[in-house]
């Protein structure tokens, strides 16, 4: 049986991952986690430009993450 199927959450790498993430993220093999990036890497948010320097996409996530 896959290591997904196994687990209940589907979770993506993330920038700030809380613990459960981590621990959940350790216990997949290598190729699953190529195949998440891959997909994360694959979306259209990926393939689009943005002006927007570093420092204005952490305080935009940051006002998300506050909210």
């Amino acid at each position: 049986m896959s290591q997904t199927t196994d687990k209940p959450a589907r979770f993506m790498p993330s920038a700030g991952p809380a613990e459960a993430e981590l621990a959940a993220w350790a216990d997949l093999a290598r190729d699953e986690h190529v195949r998440r990036y891959q997909e994360l890497f694959n979306h259209i948010d990926c393939s689009t430009f943005t002006t927007d320097r570093p420092d204005d996409i952490l305080a935009a996530a940051q006002k998300r993450v506050a909210t």
